[in-house]
């Protein structure tokens, strides 16, 4: 199975049979229409290109709306993104790729773009533990002495600074699918997953 398009909603609660609370995201998962198939012979590998969501008809191109066309679509995909196939994976240009697919108790990959936090410190970005809080320390949240001495005498790349911090494509493996809602295309992903609300996210067993 390749994977789905869907978009995060937010967090809630769910309380399993045992009465325990769970914390889910929940993800509006397809339904994804494939809108094409690519092959070793045409363009050197294999994959599925699904879309998701619909774009308003003056928004979009004419080579959306002629590809969404040939895929018996009426308006041309919000988003369009490409899963790899594996072996005895079989798809048809049109069919829809729905929550049908998952079960409860699967593990999923989620792929999203995580929340951008703007510029910040070594403290909430590497998890420093900073300098001694007690007596008033003037500089508790400095990264310290950075430079490695005589030789080489300059800072080595690398090195944990200060800097922008978020906003980059960030996943999330072993994610475990804990309830499955087909009438509404809704997901129940346990914990928190990359992405801030309404923000697309990639699902991949």
């Amino acid at each position: 199975m390749a994977g789905i398009i869907g978009k995060k909603i937010g967090m809630m609660r769910i309380f399993d049979d045992g009465g325990a609370a769970v914390s889910v995201t929940v993800v509006e998962a397809g339904p994804c229409p494939v809108l094409q198939i690519k092959s070793v012979e045409t363009d050197g590998y294999t994959a599925v290109q699904l879309g998701f969501g619909a774009q308003k008809d003056k928004r979009a191109s004419k080579a959306e709306k002629g590809h969404a066309a040939k895929a018996g679509l009426d308006a041309a995909p919000r988003l369009v993104r490409e899963f790899a196939l594996s072996d005895g994976d079989e798809y048809e240009i049109g069919q829809a790729i729905t929550v049908e697919v998952f079960e409860v108790g699967d593990s999923v990959k989620v792929t999203g773009t995580s929340k951008g936090k703007g510029f910040q410190g070594v403290v909430k970005r590497y998890g420093f533990a900073g300098r001694p809080a007690s007596h008033g320390h003037p500089k508790s949240r400095i990264p310290g002495s950075i430079g490695p001495g005589t030789d080489p005498s300059r800072v080595i790349k690398g090195k944990k600074l200060p800097g922008r911090m978020g906003g980059v494509r960030s996943s999330l493996p072993n994610a475990k699918v804990v309830r499955v809602d087909l009438e509404r295309n809704l997901l129940f992903i346990k914990g928190g997953v990359p992405g801030s609300r309404n923000s697309y996210l990639l699902i991949q067993k």
